[in-house]
């Protein structure tokens, strides 16, 4: 069950901590909530309280029921359907306060693992499957919103229930009131030893199904490839397997908590039974009045219902408990980059100039492979210089340090001559503009995802974007222009017009440095030269880095940097490197002599 876990030995690290105190840790979602509280607990106190009145007024029915004036009587039955009444109005009160703290709490809780996880470093998405991040935020808080919109409520009902009801049995009657606390040992073993086995296998179940979702995300994700490939079966199968996996261990939950409700009711009423007999002979014998013994009747009725109430609610708190102990993972999920706690700020204004200082990087998830090896690097204000080299030279990596996505083992990478991790990353990011070599699409309009360069931005300084792009001639084309929904991904979109948009959304964002990832690479001869000549006009006056494959488009900048095997094997302009020989001259005779053939 492939990274089941949100880091390595987690499930060792959570074996001493399955404990319903796990519980705990939603009280500073609950805290700021106090006033609904106290209102939910008032309505709950007087819902109990008026249960546990309504024997009382059983009891003076049958006692006086012969000998009573007709209009005592109904005094009493008219007692009995005011506390009704009452009681009814007090549990929708209830309902209504504990189900909205509920959503509440769970609404935040969504929204701070949301806040949590959308600012984590790539590293820690090299752990934890995206599919399984949203299964906690959905499937486990649904759980939790259960138990705080319900649960809990009805347990604290019952436990006053059971308290209250044991206070008054033993007013009743205090010889049946000791019978029955014989059997309370007998009932809260059973609740103990079950109890734990099914916290443990609660807590393999919200995994199993954590894992499937996450499953399910990554192939509905890339589902034309998984088409493309008819990997369709192997996928249904993979899917298939991991589902009957969690059915599985759902059937083992359902069962033990089924073994645990039948015993616990057997138990409590067998006992109540035994103390009924006893009971009826008390009446026989003129001990106790028949309104005493259905008063006690009804009393012990009502905390065994409890007993069989909590003891079902027991195990939907082992659930959530399970539910907020993986929430509560991503909440304190450690991250390896981190803000400064003092952070410096960028001299105004930005003028971007960057450098690479001695340094040395290892992925996380390749640890004996290193991307980048003691690389030094100084980037003038408003220069452009391009990356090149053969897959795997480090060239990605270079982008992906200087957004910071990750820290270097060595050295340090600076904007204006500080460092980036003395830098709030909100702050520096607003000076970087990005356009990856897969571009990035959302579920929007035109419009929309080209605005996310720059959200204040007008939708005339949007179009102008996508004019210098060569997107707006496509954009314009489309049923509703830049109001047209281009659907999740941009699936309505081809690979060229998906990257246009892409280098509009940089455009717009009208950053001091420019960061292209292969920004060409999905364009056809047309477009490339149209949006190269966009990209020219961009980069003036900007520091501009550019990663690319296709020698052509990377002759005009100001300095050529080849990479091999994360150094720097030369740098220059195209023609110096050329008349250089070595790396860069093999592969610009490579690429040019093919062009050449293919013309």
């Amino acid at each position: 069950m492939a990274r089941r876990q949100a880091a390595p030995n987690a499930e060792q690290e959570r074996e001493g901590s399955r404990k319903i105190g796990v519980l705990s840790a939603l009280w500073p979602f609950m805290r700021p909530y106090r006033l609904l509280m106290l209102a939910a607990t008032c309505a709950l106190v007087m819902t109990a309280g008026l249960s546990l009145t309504l024997p009382l007024a059983v009891r003076r029915v049958v006692d006086n029921f012969r000998v009573s004036e007709s209009e005592l009587l109904n005094l009493y039955f008219g007692a009995a359907l005011g506390i009704a009444a009452l009681l009814a109005a007090g549990t929708g009160v209830r309902y209504a306060l504990v189900t909205r703290l509920g959503e509440r709490v769970v609404a935040d809780i969504r929204k701070a693992v949301f806040d949590r996880v959308i600012g984590m470093s790539p590293e820690f998405y090299e752990r934890v499957m995206t599919g399984e991040v949203l299964s906690r935020i959905t499937t486990d808080t649904t759980l939790i919103q259960s138990v705080l919109g319900s649960s809990v409520s009805i347990a604290l009902r019952n436990l006053l229930i059971f308290l209250g009801g044991m206070v008054l049995m033993l007013l009743t009657s205090a010889k049946l009131t000791m019978m029955v606390l014989l059997i309370v040992p007998a009932v809260i073993v059973p609740i103990l030893v079950l109890g734990r086995r099914l916290r443990a296998i609660s807590k393999e179940n919200q995994d199993w199904i954590a894992a499937s979702s996450g499953n399910a995300g990554e192939a509905l994700g890339a589902v034309q490839t998984v088409q493309a490939f008819t990997h369709e079966a192997a996928s249904r199968q993979k899917f298939g397997e991991m589902t009957e996996t969690a059915y599985t261990v759902s059937c083992r939950r359902i069962r033990t908590r089924a073994y645990l409700t039948v015993i616990v009711i057997f138990l409590v009423f067998s006992g109540i039974v035994g103390v009924l007999w006893m009971g009826a002979n008390d009446v026989r014998a003129g001990v106790m009045s028949e309104g005493t013994l259905i008063q006690f009747v009804i009393y012990a009725v009502l905390v065994a219902g409890s007993v069989a109430a909590l003891s079902e609610i027991w195990s939907e708190l082992q659930r959530a408990a399970g539910a907020t102990e993986r929430l509560v993972e991503l909440l304190n999920a450690a991250d390896t980059v981190l803000d400064p706690v003092a952070a410096q700020v960028l001299p105004a204004p930005v003028k971007g100039e960057i450098q690479f200082d001695n340094v040395s990087f290892r992925y996380p998830s390749r640890p004996d492979v290193s991307a980048l090896d003691k690389v030094s690097l100084a980037v003038k204000p408003g220069e452009t210089v391009a990356f090149v080299g053969p897959s795997g030279a480090g060239k990605t990596t270079i982008i992906q340090l200087l957004q910071r996505f990750y820290d270097p083992n060595q050295g340090a990478v600076k904007l204006d001559g500080v460092a980036l991790t003395a830098l709030q990353r909100d702050e520096f990011r607003h000076h970087i503009a990005l356009v990856p070599q897969d571009p990035v699409i959302f579920a929007a309009s035109a419009r929309e995802n080209i605005r996310f360069g720059r959200p204040e931005a007008s939708d005339a300084e949007v179009e102008a974007a996508a004019l210098a792009a060569a997107a707006h001639d496509f954009i314009s084309k489309l049923p509703e222009g830049y109001d047209s929904f281009v659907g999740e991904r941009g699936v309505m979109l081809s690979g060229g017009q998906k990257q246009r948009i892409a280098i509009a959304r940089a455009i717009l964002r009208d950053a001091p440095v420019l960061l292209l990832d292969e920004a060409t690479s999905a364009l056809d001869a047309e477009s490339e030269r149209l949006v190269q000549a966009a990209v020219d006009e961009l980069s003036q006056g900007r520091t501009t880095l550019i990663v690319a494959h296709r020698l052509a488009t990377v002759k005009k900048a100001d300095r050529i940097v080849v990479m091999d095997q994360g150094r720097i094997v030369a740098t220059g302009t195209h023609d110096e490197l050329v008349a250089q020989g070595g790396l860069y001259a093999r592969l610009a005779k490579l690429q040019f002599t093919e062009g050449l053939a293919a013309e």
